[in-house]
This record gives structure tokens, C-alpha cells and sequence, in this order.
């Protein structure tokens, strides 16, 4: 399906010809103006059977979509692991308004403090809900392999530098994709205190609100991740290396 945004030109079968002036994808419901009209109409994606300019139709799911993109971002990895890709690492906080989750792409050496940051790879969950891309070209409701193709396209130097061995992690990762998705995904922070202070295990959220609560195993946390923090100092809900 086509992306829509503020801008785009739709046909409503009662209105005609008209352009959307706001998009929430969390909702279903678009407001659009339609020839000299002055007030904008709100219309909703899921019955009003809204359509492109060149009669595609606009569809909307009625279940409710993802508020975060972390699983479809694990699924994502793991096939790239399989593929070779195992330098490639997913780090996912809450933002410190604890409302949205934040994530961030890194590959090469699995460092969880000193990452490097990528143009694309990083984002938050916040944006998500109303634009759901992740920023590399990619288009709403791409598949896990169109998702891969995308950002080989946008960043192929990056995606290079995945390229080689971390068993360990591959398998760790695997292991928590494998109890975790589709409907929840894992948070690497800590709690907040004099020091570092790490649960018993990962917490685990769910990414649409009609889930219920993480009932499953505990998670293990990544390898070698309390070692790296054991001279660690806590700021905010960001790590750093005294």
C-alpha cells in the first residue's frame, strides 16, 4: 500500500477529489478538505472507504497496529544473523518519560555504552505511532524482508560492517526472539539509584496495548552485559563508563 501523509490526494465516493490535511495511524482517522471547502472532514480509513487519487484503495487493519516497531526490528535481526550479520546489535530504553521506548541499531563491537550512531538506525517509538517507518526508506507494513532490502539500499557501508561472527549473542538473541515475539519485546535498562541496579531479569513489554502483561520466562540478560556495567555509574536512563 501507498504511504499517506498530510499532502496526499484521496477520493472519498460522496466527495470527490480532496487532500488529507492531518494522518494518525494509531487511530484510523485522517481529516481531509475537499474543494473550496473550508472545514476539514474527519474520516476514518477503516469504513469510509477512502482511496488514492488514482482509485487504490486506502486500507486500514482493525486490530490495534503496534504503538512501538522493536518486534518487527528483532525479527529483523535475527534474520540477519542467520544471514551472517551477527555484528549487528539491537538496544532498546525507555524514553525518560517512561511513555515510548527508544531503540537503536549498532554494529561492529558489542558495546552497549560507546555505540556508534547512524544516520536512520536510531529512533523512538513516539514518532513511530504516527509516521511507522523506521527511517531508511522503508514504507509502512514492509515485510521483514523488504525491511532488510531498504536499509541495505540506504546504508549498505553500515549493513557491511555487521558482517562476521557473535555466536554468543546470536544465540542469545534467538533464544529471547523466540519467547518474545510477535507481541513483546525486551528493555535494556536499568533501575534507577545510587549505582547501577539491574532486575532479576530483562524487562519485557508488550507492543500493542491489547496485550496482556509478559507471563513468559524470565530473560537472561546479553551476554557480557553486567561485566561492562560493573564500573558503571547511572545518569538519567543513559549508561556511562567512569
Amino acid at each position: 500500500m501507498k504511504p499517506i501523509a498530510p499532502g496526499t490526494v484521496i477520493f472519498h465516493r460522496h466527495r470527490g477529489y480532496g487532500v488529507l490535511t492531518a494522518v494518525n495511524l494509531l487511530t484510523g482517522w485522517v481529516s481531509a478538505r475537499f474543494g473550496s471547502e473550508r472545514k476539514c472532514l474527519d474520516l476514518n480509513l477503516s469504513t469510509d472507504e477512502v482511496q488514492h487519487a488514482d482509485g487504490e484503495p486506502i486500507l486500514f487493519r482493525r486490530e490495534a497496529p503496534d504503538r512501538m516497531p522493536h518486534a518487527r526490528l528483532m525479527d529483523m535481526v535475527r534474520q540477519l544473523h542467520t544471514a551472517g550479520y551477527q555484528r549487528l546489535y539491537l538496544h532498546s530504553w525507555p524514553q525518560p518519560s517512561g511513555m515510548h521506548w527508544r531503540w537503536h541499531l549498532f554494529t561492529g563491537t558489542r558495546n552497549w555504552v560507546q555505540r556508534p550512531w547512524r544516520e536512520g538506525w536510531y529512533g523512538s517509538g513516539g514518532d513511530y505511532i504516527f509516521n511507522p517507518v523506521m527511517g531508511w526508506g522503508d514504507l509502512p507494513g514492509a515485510t521483514t524482508e523488504e525491511l532488510i532490502e531498504a536499509l541495505a539500499r540506504f546504508d549498505p557501508e553500515g549493513l557491511a560492517q555487521a558482517l562476521g561472527e557473535d555466536e554468543e549473542h546470536a544465540v542469545w538473541f534467538a533464544a529471547v526472539c523466540d519467547m518474545l515475539l510477535p507481541g513483546y519485546m525486551y528493555s535494556l535498562n536499568a533501575i534507577p539509584g545510587d549505582g547501577v541496579i539491574f532486575p532479576e531479569s530483562v524487562p519485557v513489554h508488550p507492543v500493542r496495548q491489547s496485550l496482556p502483561g509478559y507471563a513468559g520466562p524470565a530473560l537472561p540478560w546479553p551476554p557480557g552485559w553486567k561485566r561492562l556495567f560493573q564500573k558503571a555509574s547511572f545518569s538519567g536512563q543513559h549508561f556511562f563508563l567512569v
